[in-house]
């Protein structure tokens, strides 16, 4: 059943509740995906996570820490009397006719309770691959895979690379009415029209594996779920990409050879990795720079300079990829129990890409900087 979630109150009496309107209002125009309130020395310190970094904001003398951390907890609907222990809850507002959800975080330490406030934008429409940063050869090998009848497509990397944005973009390029299309989620971060989703519930059993199992039985084309984070979800996956489905979902490693690797050591095996695996992306995300001000230098190329317009010299962020698809030598090497490393050499013989030198080529066309590159890249 659907739960309504409480409204900011848009006639706020007093200047902590106006603040807040105008903190909320001020993260969605900077289109800030997290939001910090931290107790520092006495006070609330409050930071906005934007293109990555968390950047500061001023905070008015008087707004009193544990009244905000209350204030904030009633309107996601959690319990302001529990402070031991971690809570999570969440709540929407209007905002120039968007519905934009704050799914909200708190966490006990020494100087008072912290939450994080993650920014949803359900409905945010999206446009096509080619925006993402995708090389034109990867893009190709990408497409290739998402018209494939069945199997598994892996977006791989760490937290914040930006892999629940691509398997949405990925679905809304193969969304039709012609085929049935499911999701499985934690939670669900954006609503796609013609899609049906659906969000895990673990506190009554509801997990990625049962939700899978369930969808089994519910005529699907294309599955995609949220992680693969155990052997249970594993299994149904493969499951279902070697009986008649596509299957998208992410996994946590560094690169597209671990993938394959990190499979195995969830209990798969190799022959079903082998044979299952279509194509495993890689990905980060580097800030773009600013077209209005980005400059160059002689020994650096192009560098951020900073002008009214950015912030510090970027706007946005943009995607870095390496795209692998298992070539005969690679299906045979997995079989063998191939370690990553002679999997990524491999990989590189069959002509795949690396996400360091798609990001230096990418910082060579003015998209980004070298010194971006190099901090979420290795050699």
């Amino acid at each position: 059943m659907a739960t309504t979630l409480p409204t900011l109150p848009p006639d706020a009496s007093d200047g902590a509740s106006r603040w807040l309107d105008q903190l909320l209002t001020q993260c969605l125009r900077e289109q800030a995906s997290d939001l910090h309130f931290e107790p520092v020395a006495g006070r609330l310190q409050v930071r906005r996570r934007i293109d990555g970094l968390l950047q500061a904001t001023p905070v008015p003398a008087g707004i009193n820490p544990e009244r905000m951390v209350s204030r904030l907890k009633l309107l996601a609907r959690m319990d302001i009397g529990e402070r031991r222990r971690p809570q999570d809850g969440r709540w929407a507002m209007d905002w120039q006719g968007e519905r934009v959800h704050f799914r909200v975080s708190s966490m006990p330490t020494v100087r008072g309770e912290k939450l994080v406030l993650r920014v949803l934008r359900l409905h945010a429409e999206l446009g096509p691959l080619e925006e993402l940063g995708y090389s034109p050869r990867d893009l190709g090998l990408l497409r290739q895979a998402l018209r494939q009848p069945d199997g598994l497509i892996l977006f791989t990397g760490p937290t914040g690379a930006g892999k629940s944005l691509s398997l949405y973009h990925c679905l809304n390029e193969i969304n039709s009415s012609e085929i049935n299309i499911t999701t499985v989620e934690d939670p669900v971060e954006m609503v796609l029209p013609g899609i049906h989703q659906v969000a895990v519930h673990e506190a009554i059993g509801l997990d990625f594996a049962q939700c899978l199992r369930a969808l089994l039985r519910q005529d699907p084309d294309v599955l995609m779920v949220g992680e693969i984070r155990d052997l249970a979800t594993a299994k149904v996956a493969v499951q279902a990409a070697q009986t008649g489905h596509l299957v998208l979902s992410t996994l946590h490693c560094n690169d597209a050879a671990h993938a394959m690797v990190r499979l195995q050591d969830l209990g798969l095996p190799p022959y079903h990795v082998a044979t299952c695996l279509r194509l495993v992306t890689a990905q980060r995300l580097v800030r773009r720079l600013c077209p209005s001000c980005r400059g160059t230098d002689a020994l650096q190329g192009w560098v951020a300079r900073g002008c009214p317009v950015c912030r510090r010299g970027y706007r946005g962020r943009i995607g870095l990829f390496e795209v692998m698809t298992l070539s005969p030598t690679l299906q045979h090497l997995v079989l063998q129990g191939a370690d990553s490393l002679q999997l990524a050499r491999q990989a590189r013989a069959d002509g795949v890409t690396s996400l360091r030198e798609d990001g230096l080529a990418k910082a060579q066309q003015g998209l980004t900087t070298r010194a971006e590159v190099e901090a979420v890249t290795h050699d």
